[in-house]
């Protein structure tokens, strides 16, 4: 790993300060970062001490300015810092600075680094004397699919518009929104993010083609870098009207991270146009988001669809959703996840094809979720893409290969079995049934299919007497344990592997739907 500290920054308001106060106007010219402070050592004294002392890093850079140059020259022959691995940037002062970003781009580029990178700000001094370098490089390598940011609770008294605010998900720990210097009411969360950053050799090629995006310097900070703001071009999220983003979709297609939620849209309104009840909408900011991470390509349709329906007082369709997965995005999906999101709760579904062509829809029932065993779900940090776990299924069941029928068929009994066992409250006879629905996918889609991730979840809660099954195409499993204990164990063993465990709160849902809306 590589370690980068950044010291660019011209301090204009600091500086200021110092030379308006008699007392400390000796140190003015004096980089932030090189104020002596307590015992007579500087903060970058304190970083490379830390640094230095546990040989955690393969090289070390420091990035600074022209104007503070020979300051942190002087410093690095003075504290045997490599003379050669301080890297200026050329500029003088803070209207022609380059940015964080930049600065940071300029240390890999120079340095032509291939590797993990941890970088931080070397003006910053933590409070905690036992903060431990170590501990957060073993918690960086623990999670190897991610990159990490370091964030703190704010002190009463700090105001959330002088920091970068992050929001964070309770259950996994990741950063689900963050805000550069929000204005007050923007967010609740008290949680700030300083710049300290430990990022995978994979994400580094994104910071070049952030700065070719993003030209005014004000954009090139961490804060906005680490939004991951849509792509200027490929992802628009404004649009004149609902008719102009479906002309530009019919046109340009589905681009970026927001093509679900345009082409949801996109099918909306020519759903809509065909039964005379679009409205103008002529709001500018009609589709504008900054929402990440929502797992699962049905559950962004369904949110966007939910808007809109209510917006326009429609009702779901679960087939609607479907249609703009295959139909718009050719994504290989079913029926199941988008019933489930529109039905909510606990569901049986009856896809038999009698009903399909009688109704043009299955048979959905709400079924009471009161009183269900210990159920859990455990998934993946990067999980398996849809279109690859489903394998050839689709196509075999098209051409009416009898193994892949009678599966079904098998499949349609364990759930009517399953069913009777729910409503009879007969969980080891649910367990059973449970473990003879992942074994009949394994059997169907093979081993390569399912993936050894996949898998390596299942080895797990089975060897922890758990049962256990696919909730959808794969990145999760779900189990049911009879013996409390036995959870635990397993979660222990799953986290290991790197993977999430939590307990399932079964939400009562079942609103009353009708599918021909």
């Amino acid at each position: 790993m590589i370690c980068i500290i950044l010291v660019a920054g011209h301090g204009t308001l600091l500086e200021k300060e110092i030379k308006n106060d008699p007392h400390y106007a000796h140190l003015s010219g004096i980089p932030k970062a090189l104020l002596p402070g307590v015992g007579g050592k500087c903060i970058l004294d304190f970083w490379w001490q830390a640094i230095n002392m546990r040989q955690l890093f393969t090289e070390v850079y420091l990035v600074t300015n022209a104007d503070k140059y020979k300051h942190f020259e002087r410093w690095a022959t003075a504290s045997d810092f490599p003379v050669e691995n301080v890297i200026n940037d050329g500029t003088t002062t803070h209207s022609n600075r380059l940015g964080a970003v930049a600065d940071f781009q300029l240390a890999l580029t120079t340095k032509n680094i291939q590797d993990d990178v941890m970088v931080v700000a070397g003006d910053m001094l933590f409070h905690d004397q036992k903060f431990d370098l170590a501990q957060v490089i073993n918690y960086f390598n623990l999670h190897n699919d991610n990159d990490l940011a370091i964030y703190y609770q704010m002190e009463p008294g700090e105001s959330i518009n002088s920091r970068g605010i992050v929001e964070v998900c309770s259950s996994t720990n990741k950063i689900i929104s963050f805000y550069e210097k929000p204005h007050e009411g923007q967010t609740t969360s008290r949680l700030a993010s300083v710049v300290f950053y430990c990022l995978r050799k994979t994400s580094l090629e994104t910071v070049s083609e952030y700065l070719q995006h993003y030209d005014d310097v004000e954009e090139r900070n961490f804060g906005k870098y680490m939004v991951l703001l849509p792509h200027p071009l490929n992802d628009p999220t404004e649009f004149g009207s609902l008719g102009d983003l479906y002309g530009i979709s019919r046109k340009e297609g589905y681009l970026g991270g927001l093509r679900l939620l345009q082409a949801t849209c996109k099918k909306f309104y020519h759903f809509c146009s065909e039964r005379g009840v679009v409205k103008v909408i002529n709001d500018n900011s009609f589709i504008s988001t900054s929402f990440q991470g929502l797992a699962g390509s049905s559950a962004i349709v369904t949110a966007t669809l939910k808007c809109l329906m209510q917006f326009f007082n429609l009702t779901e369709n679960p087939q609607f959703i479907l249609d703009v997965e295959k139909q718009e995005l050719f994504i290989q999906a079913g029926l199941q996840d988008r019933v489930i999101q529109v039905y909510e709760g606990l569901v049986y579904m009856d896809f038999s094809q009698e009903l399909f062509d009688a109704n043009g829809y299955g048979d959905y029932l709400n079924m009471s979720a009161s009183d269900l065993p210990l159920l859990w779900l455990a998934y993946l940090s990067d999980p398996s893409d849809s279109g690859k776990i489903h394998s050839d299924v689709s196509i075999r069941w098209k051409n009416k290969d009898p193994e892949v029928i009678q599966a079904m068929k098998e499949f349609a009994d364990l759930t009517d079995r399953a069913r009777i066992a729910i409503e009879g409250k007969n969980w080891t006879e649910l367990a059973n049934l449970m473990d003879l629905n992942f074994n009949l996918r394994r059997r169907i889609y093979g081993d390569a299919a399912l993936g050894s991730a996949n898998l390596k979840m299942v080895e797990i809660a089975r060897r922890h007497h758990s049962a256990v099954k696919f909730p959808g195409s794969g990145g999760a499993v779900i189990g049911l344990s009879l013996d409390p204990n036995n959870l635990e164990d397993m979660t222990r063993e799953m986290q290991r592997h790197g993977v999430v465990v939590i307990k399932v709160t079964p939400y009562i849902g079942g609103t009353d739907h009708n599918p021909t809306t």
